[in-house]
């Protein structure tokens, strides 16, 4: 009966969470980014800094903004670094938050800044498909601005580092792009399932709005 009792006390709890979680993100959703922002990301490797610039790209502005505020990108792996090319991360450990951040799609919106040394993106597939992932380029990629995939032109620039490029640049390579065939684990496994494969992958520890 004891263990009857501690199951159903446990089953209300997970559910009073996932109905919990998307209520607050929800409202999130809404928010909109300052014209202006930095989040200042504390990694393994070291520190760097990200300013976000809204005139660039709104859409992607506030969906960054918010991710930050909700702590989406703590504890999060760096699981593509492919040297002198980019560095990508965002997907976060915390099954709740990836179930809800995966289904709020961002619309596609223009190519305004160029794909710069140390400028971010989020990362897509086809039409209407950022979410979470990002990406830092680690030297001018021109052709990102113009990159047709799927019908979609180009990938948007929301920000830069200006801050620790030099961290970001020590991010770990020696991987490149093998850990993108397993990331997907990583939504409803947490990183131990990718870290089992890849031990040496830098890693998130906080990000800090400022």
């Amino acid at each position: 009966m004891k263990n009857i009792f501690i199951l159903l006390a446990l089953l209300i709890t997970i559910s009073q969470l996932s109905i919990a979680q998307p209520k607050l993100d929800a409202a999130l959703l809404k928010a909109k980014a300052p014209e202006t922002f930095k989040a200042e990301f504390e990694t393994s490797a070291g520190d760097f800094t990200i300013e976000v610039y809204r005139n660039w790209a709104p859409i992607a502005a506030d969906r960054f903004y918010q991710l930050v505020k909700t702590g989406y990108y703590n504890n999060c792996l760096v699981f593509r670094a492919v040297k002198n090319n980019l560095v990508q991360f965002g997907v976060s450990p915390d099954k709740i938050k990836n179930i809800f951040w995966q289904k709020h799609y961002l619309p596609d919106e223009p190519v305004k800044a160029s794909n710069t040394d140390s400028t971010v993106c989020f990362a897509r597939g086809g039409p209407d498909t950022r979410k979470t992932s990002v990406f830092i380029n680690l030297k001018n990629n021109p052709a990102y601005d113009t990159v047709d995939i799927s019908g979609v032109k180009g990938f948007v620039p929301f920000g830069k580092v200006i801050g620790g490029m030099d961290i970001v640049r020590k991010l770990n390579s020696e991987y490149g792009n093998d850990p993108m065939q397993f990331v997907d684990s990583v939504y409803f496994k947490g990183n131990g399932h990718l870290l089992k494969k890849f031990p040496a992958l830098d890693i998130i520890k906080q990000v800090i709005l400022k």
